[in-house]
């Protein structure tokens, strides 16, 4: 039986072994065979290296913010499409599945806070946080619970997100939603918000997101920039960044990609970056040591075809963990 806790704020779900499944093999191989299920939110405190799944089913943030709903659905499908995948991580790393925080009525606020506070305790006790979504929106929850572990420490945090949005739209009637993260992580903490966008899409930004970006400092790269033919730049561009800062949070919203590769999210563009230059990214951030936290965000399974966007989203993960961790 998967128990749900309900509170005020927010459901959490804990983790069914049933959603990872995958090839049978004598010996383990794949990532179904090693991820342990962990109830409660008891965040493990063994000394080797962990990673933290949590799944954030929820899309509200997409609604308010006129989206197409169905990104409640994607974690579970994540988790499953990741379970089939070979395992390369090595013994050494414990993979923990804590389940899912989700939201209770249309309470996004307060399943945030839950968020936040479920990440400060990831962060504090030695996991890499990987997050799946449900809507962008998570991302000011998941910013928010690292800045206020890493803000007391005197660390600098970094955020790069690849997407085709700033994310820095203003709340609606003085509410959050899923184009509004970075606008409100700039908003709580603007002697601390260090952001780079990579893959912007002009036709998906007004100017006036254009003029909140130069506001905020943010940093850039148009979707044409974000090729690899261009790559000596882009390498250029990330390293900077990197070098500014001291810990790196990495936010990938799935509709950043062209549609030929990403057609089940709630925003699609067939003027997207490609795979290719996004992995060529992910293998530059991992191999800095600077990146501490993961989310995958805006997979739709309702407009996917044949799970290509949601390999995708596992694939993104398993990449950029292994070369964290390998």
């Amino acid at each position: 039986m998967i128990l749900k806790i309900e509170s005020r704020m927010a459901i959490h779900t804990n983790p069914n072994p049933e959603n990872w499944v995958g090839r049978k093999s004598e010996n383990p191989e794949y990532w179904h065979q090693f991820v342990q299920c962990i109830s409660d939110l008891k965040f493990s405190q063994e000394s080797r290296k962990k990673i933290g799944i949590l799944g954030y089913p929820v899309e509200e943030g997409v609604r308010r913010n006129q989206g197409r709903p169905g990104t409640k659905e994607a974690p579970n499908l994540i988790r499953n499409l990741l379970g089939n995948t070979a395992f390369h991580l090595g013994e050494n790393v414990s993979i923990n599945d804590y389940g899912d925080i989700s939201i209770r009525e249309k309470e996004l606020e307060t399943v945030q806070q839950k968020v936040s506070e479920a990440m400060k305790g990831l962060i504090q006790s030695k996991h890499f946080p990987v997050l799946f979504g449900g809507g962008h929106d998570l991302a000011y929850a998941h910013g928010k619970g690292l800045l206020n572990h890493l803000i007391p420490k005197g660390e600098k945090l970094g955020i790069i997100n690849l997407d085709a949005h700033f994310d820095l739209r203003p709340l609606v009637n003085g509410k959050g939603h899923s184009g509004s993260p970075f606008f409100q992580l700039s908003e709580e903490f603007p002697n601390d918000f260090h952001y780079l966008a990579l893959g912007i899409q002009r036709a998906a930004n007004p100017v006036s997101l254009f003029q909140k970006a130069k506001e905020v400092n943010a940093k850039y790269l148009l979707m044409e920039q974000f090729r690899l033919h261009n790559w000596e730049y882009i390498e250029e561009q990330i390293i900077w960044f990197l070098d500014s800062v001291n810990k790196v949070y990495l936010s990938i919203d799935l509709d950043g990609f062209s549609s030929a590769f990403a057609p089940g999210v709630s925003a699609p563009s067939p003027m997207g970056f490609s795979p290719q230059i996004a992995f060529k990214a992910f293998e530059l951030i991992a191999k800095s040591k600077k990146l501490i936290s993961l989310d995958v965000v805006e997979l739709n399974p309702r407009f996917d075809q044949d799970n290509a966007t949601a390999r995708l989203a596992a694939r993104c993960v398993e990449y950029i963990l292994r070369k964290v961790f390998v």
